[in-house]
C-alpha cells in the first residue's frame, strides 16, 4: 500500500494497525466480544504500562481456555510516516493461552500484568523477540503462586498467522509457560527449544499454558 493509498483509505481517526488485529480475531471468535483491559494512564502519556490495551477472548477449541492478544508492540494509529514500512513497529503482538485457573475466579487479571512487564523488557531494552526465544520469569509467572511454571518461551501462534498490514509486518508470538526443569535444560542446550516445543505440542497442540502442570 503506498501513501496516496493509505490516505484514501483512512483517516487519521483510524486506529489503522489496531483494526488489522481486530481482524484476525474476529475471524477466530466471531461475534465474540472480547473482555479488554486498558491502562487507566496511556503510556505517551506518562503512564507505565506500554501496551495500549490486552484483550482475552474465550476458547473451546482443545480444551476451554483463554486466548489473550497485546495492543501495542506495533504500529496502531494513523501514521503516514509509517506505511508500507517492513515491520510495524517492532513487528510483532503478543498472544498467550492460559488455562483458567481457580484461584483467579474467572478474572485472569494477572495475565496482563505479566504481558505489561514483558512490554516494559522490550520498550526499555530494546531488544525484540522471535520464535523459539526463552526468558525466565524471575518466579512464577503468576506471583505469590505454588506453580512450577516459571520461564517463557516464544512460538508462532498456532491459530494467527503473520500478516502484512499498511504499516508493514506484524507476527503474533505466543508466549508459552514452562517449568523450570524445562528452562534450565534449554538454557544449558539451546538448541534444543524446538525439540521441546515438539514434544509438549504432542499433548498440548495449542500450547496453552497450565499452572498445575508439573513436568
Amino acid at each position: 500500500m503506498n501513501l496516496e493509498e493509505y490516505k484514501k483509505q483512512f483517516t487519521e481517526d483510524d486506529a489503522v494497525g489496531w483494526l488489522e488485529i481486530d481482524k484476525e480475531f474476529d475471524q477466530l471468535y466471531p461475534g465474540q466480544e472480547p473482555k479488554h483491559f486498558a491502562p487507566a494512564l496511556s503510556y505517551m502519556l506518562g503512564g507505565d504500562s506500554p501496551l495500549d490495551g490486552v484483550s482475552y477472548y474465550e476458547s473451546q477449541k482443545q480444551e476451554h481456555h483463554y486466548h489473550f492478544i497485546t495492543y501495542g508492540f506495533s504500529e496502531l494509529y494513523y501514521n503516514e510516516e509509517k506505511v508500507d514500512g517492513e515491520f510495524s513497529k517492532w513487528g510483532f503482538e503478543l498472544t498467550f493461552r492460559l488455562k483458567p485457573f481457580e484461584a483467579d475466579n474467572g478474572n485472569p487479571s494477572w495475565a496482563v500484568a505479566l504481558l505489561q512487564n514483558i512490554a516494559k523488557y522490550v520498550f526499555n531494552s530494546g531488544n525484540w523477540f522471535e520464535e523459539f526465544h526463552y526468558m525466565p520469569a524471575n518466579g512464577p509467572i503468576r506471583l505469590d503462586t505454588d506453580t512450577d511454571i516459571t520461564a517463557l518461551l516464544i512460538v508462532n501462534d498456532p491459530e494467527v498467522e503473520k500478516k502484512q498490514t499498511p504499516h508493514g509486518e506484524v507476527s503474533f508470538l505466543q508466549i508459552v509457560g514452562i517449568t523450570s526443569a524445562e528452562y534450565e535444560h534449554i538454557k544449558a542446550n539451546p538448541g534444543t527449544v524446538e525439540e521441546l516445543v515438539n514434544k509438549l505440542k504432542e499433548n498440548n497442540p495449542l500450547l496453552i499454558t497450565d499452572l498445575n502442570r508439573k513436568d
